[in-house]
């Protein structure tokens, strides 16, 4: 079957190969735009890569001028910025970056993933002619495609961005791939790199992970390759806490098992239009109430290695909800969201333990459920469903 980008990609790309063009510039689109074409996969904020041999902050300046565009610098050194264009009511993003190398080859070498390492001459976007033979693959990208498989195009690809080790991860959930053994075993091999990485970065990656309906399985492997633990020094303790004769597993193990109870429980909450438009909001940018609710699951009981408590040869956690939420609200410093975000995390990890205490009682007093949705305001939904998933 021929493949073509449709009119309206061409539409929007036109203005971009005119301006390179006229400029005497050698463009090539790279990454994502293709594999998305391959794969037949639409994007409701489009975003397109391109690469030239050098001079992409100024042709960059240039065109944004051109386009009107919003100029963004994202890495001075090795010439790489964003424009940002709103068209027909959808934000567009168009990168460019220099050669990463002397070549084209180069460049596509030091791309993260071999998916992403597919190379275009802008030119051909708007030929007749069927863009299979067109393609630059110099590393498997497209055998990858086919197989499903998310792999480094190079062994130095990770300490090269540590962060690449969450992209790993991002992308196999949004894409329903899974990761190479040796680009796990890399992985593993370059963790503690990790640590480098600004907490921005990091929790974009693990938005894009909880936006997916398999986060419980990236996170399980993260978890085994030790790496979620660097992001998240808190997480260490939980590990080897049994909590008595009412939990089978100790408080980290049970911490992952409610994430996936509550995706498992999601697709029945969702047939509910209201409770599906309440998971769907959009809290902060692009992040949605559900994928904050995923977050809540992980730091609901991120308390209790600082609550615990030996009594008459029982083991308690008394107060663990006020221990985790301060460090809920250290946590959410760290990753910088934003207030709205922070503010319903907290509500959440305080207030998990009160639908089982409601439940406790053969009739709740009118008072009592005044008291809870006062208390819990908009996070009352979010709270009961946490609970059920506890």
């Amino acid at each position: 079957m021929a493949l073509k980008f449709s009119d309206k990609v061409k539409e929007t790309l036109n203005p971009v190969y005119d301006f390179a063009r006229s400029r005497k510039v050698k463009l090539y689109l790279v990454g994502g735009a293709l594999r998305d074409l391959i794969l037949k996969r639409k994007k409701d904020n489009p975003d397109f890569d391109f690469c030239l041999k050098s001079g992409a902050l100024s042709f960059g300046r240039k065109l944004a001028v051109h386009l009107r565009a919003a100029f963004v610098l994202l890495d001075e050194e090795h010439g790489a910025c964003r424009l940002v264009k709103k068209l027909d009511g959808k934000i567009y993003t168009f990168d460019l970056t220099d050669f990463r190398g002397p070549t084209l080859e180069n460049d596509l070498l030091h791309r993260d993933f071999t998916i992403n390492s597919l190379a275009l001459d802008l030119k051909d976007v708007f030929s007749d002619k069927d863009l299979n033979a067109a393609i630059i693959d110099h590393y498997r990208g497209r055998e990858d495609l086919k197989r499903k498989i998310i792999r480094v195009t190079h062994k130095n690809s990770f300490p090269e961005d540590p962060l690449r080790i969450m992209r790993a991860f991002s992308f196999s959930c949004m894409l329903g791939f899974s990761v190479d053994k040796e680009t796990l075993r890399l992985a593993k091999k370059d963790k503690s790199r990790i640590s480098s990485v600004s907490t921005e970065r990091l929790r974009d990656e693990l938005f894009k992970i909880f936006e997916s309906a398999e986060s419980h399985t990236a996170l399980v492997t993260l978890d085994r390759l030790k790496i979620l633990e660097i992001i998240f020094p808190e997480i260490k303790p939980m590990r080897n806490i049994g909590q008595g004769p009412y939990h089978h597993l100790d408080v980290w193990q049970h911490t992952l098992e409610t994430l996936k109870q509550f995706e498992l429980l999601l697709p029945q909450a969702g047939k509910n239009a209201r409770i599906k438009q309440y998971l769907d909001e959009e809290i902060s940018g692009l992040r949605r109430r559900v994928s904050l609710l995923k977050f809540a699951c992980i730091l609901h009981d991120i308390g209790k290695p600082g609550a615990l408590r030996r009594q008459n040869k029982k083991i308690i956690f008394h107060g663990h909800e006020r221990v985790g939420l301060g460090l809920t609200r250290s946590i959410c410093r760290r990753l910088k969201l934003s207030n709205e975000e922070s503010r319903s995390l907290e509500r959440i990890v305080l207030c998990h333990l009160r639908p089982g205490y409601l439940a406790d009682s053969d009739h709740p007093t009118p008072r009592a459920v005044f008291r809870y949705f006062r208390d819990t305001g908009t996070d009352a939904l979010a709270v009961l469903l946490l609970s059920l998933s506890d």
